[in-house]
């Protein structure tokens, strides 16, 4: 819906310039992705749960070792691109309304 034909200069100004900015986050985030994703070991273990055995010192502190910073980067990246994919294109909705 167009508002008789008036674009406010800041939307015409900015927006294109926060697209830009978007599409450079998108593109280190998932460089930053890629090589996270890489570096993690496989998950072949995975039986544990299943057999109801007790989780050890070691798994239960998990998050601090290297395979889980890499996992919490991972999630983080991943969140990145999604956010900023919308973003993306709410702009382009919200310049396309005036």
């Amino acid at each position: 819906m167009r508002f008789l034909g008036l674009t406010p200069a800041w939307i015409t100004d900015s927006f294109p310039i926060i697209r830009y900015v978007l599409m450079f986050i998108v593109a280190i985030a998932a460089i930053t992705l890629i090589v996270t994703t890489l570096m993690q070991e496989s998950q072949e273990g995975g039986a544990n749960a299943i057999t109801g055995t007790q989780e050890s010192y070691y798994s239960q502190n998990k998050g601090r070792t290297k395979e889980g910073i890499l996992k919490k980067i991972t999630i983080a990246m991943a969140s990145i691109i999604a956010i900023s994919i919308v973003l993306f294109f709410v702009t382009i909705i919200i310049e396309n309304a005036f």
